[in-house]
């Protein structure tokens, strides 16, 4: 399931460091921050140079050599852009997805971009972690949360992709031109029979929330063969706000995760000012995945590698920690 169409491999940018040694990067760390001031590129060399996994075992020496909690101490000495990347960093991974949806629903407004991009693109298993990793965190389900902080049909599109509940099997040729059929009525393109809308949107929104990603592949060739449209195309015709915004989403997943990451973290730099929230939330959660194949699909779209572009619009600190977690210029 986690091949994407070319059936290319996922790559990250970011491996087991080898000759690793979490009693050595725990000491180095201490006297890093030790004093007045602290030695930014050490912290940074160590941090962005090693696996998750080996960021927890440096965590775990830190604690029984110094008796003190590396996330505190790092707290305390580093801030801003390089804090959140560097903390984001140290998290482990469903411990940070499950981070990144509690920021997305706090406060005032609701962050529906970050939600959906988070939820529309991991693994059923990626997803079953977060949901622990959720409760354990915050005493309180992750679909109690989305309930209480969304509503309407994209309520249920976002409470469906967090059951983690996908299928995992390859495709049926039947069903996917059934679900095809489904899809054309639904963005009105075919002539509805059955006349009834809303039943209608939760098919879609089931085939869309449960199938399999190479089903879906099919389903979106058979759609083409029925319709002569592409499906992205007709969602962002046809419907409107977060739940155009949502199927859109894994549409592109579906298609082509690691181009969905590349678009959004062009996005993130693109115009006036950064976005800098997105860009180290796709750095910091894809490092380990396809952060390889999200440079290699930045690089084809916009003429410029990710590593230019990262180079173009941040500075000091925090450019050095995203030019290592990037791995190279393409």
């Amino acid at each position: 399931m986690a091949k994407p169409a070319q059936g290319a491999k996922y790559r990250g940018s970011i491996h087991d460091f080898p000759g690793f040694d979490p009693n050595q990067d725990a000491e180095a760390l201490y006297t890093a921050m030790k004093g007045f001031g602290s030695d930014k590129e050490a912290i940074l060399d160590i941090i962005t140079s090693r696996s998750n996994r080996q960021r927890q075992e440096v965590c775990q020496s830190y604690k029984s050599h110094f008796g003190r909690d590396l996330m505190t101490d790092l707290k305390s000495e580093i801030s801003g852009d390089l804090a959140r990347l560097i903390l984001g960093l140290m998290m482990p991974p469903a411990h940070y997805d499950a981070k990144q949806l509690k920021k997305a629903m706090e406060g005032a407004g609701t962050d529906e971009k970050a939600l959906i991009e988070i939820l529309a693109t991991r693994t059923n298993a990626e997803i079953r972690a977060i949901n622990e990793a959720y409760k354990e965190d915050y005493h309180k389900s992750l679909e109690d949360a989305l309930s209480s902080d969304t509503s309407g049909h994209f309520r249920r599109i976002l409470i469906s992709l967090a059951t983690g509940h996908r299928e995992e099997g390859g495709e049926n040729l039947d069903q996917a031109r059934e679900d095809a059929q489904v899809a054309a009525e639904i963005l009105e393109i075919a002539d509805t029979p059955s006349g009834d809308k809303t039943s209608l949107e939760t098919r879609f929104m089931t085939i869309l929330c449960t199938r399999s990603y190479p089903h879906l592949r099919r389903v979106f060739q058979e759609f083409i063969k029925m319709t002569n449209y592409d499906v992205e195309h007709t969602i962002k015709k046809e419907m409107s706000g977060d739940v155009r915004d949502a199927f859109v989403a894994i549409v592109q997943s579906v298609k082509n995760k690691p181009l969905f990451f590349a678009d959004k973290l062009y996005k993130s730099m693109k115009g006036a000012g950064t976005d800098e929230k997105t860009l180290t939330r796709i750095m910091v959660s894809r490092s380990e995945i396809d952060l390889l194949n999200i440079r290699r699909e930045f690089i084809e779209k916009y003429d410029k590698s990710l590593h230019q572009a990262i180079e173009g619009d941040t500075s000091g600190d925090f450019l050095k920690a995203l030019l290592a977690l990037c791995g190279g210029e393409d």
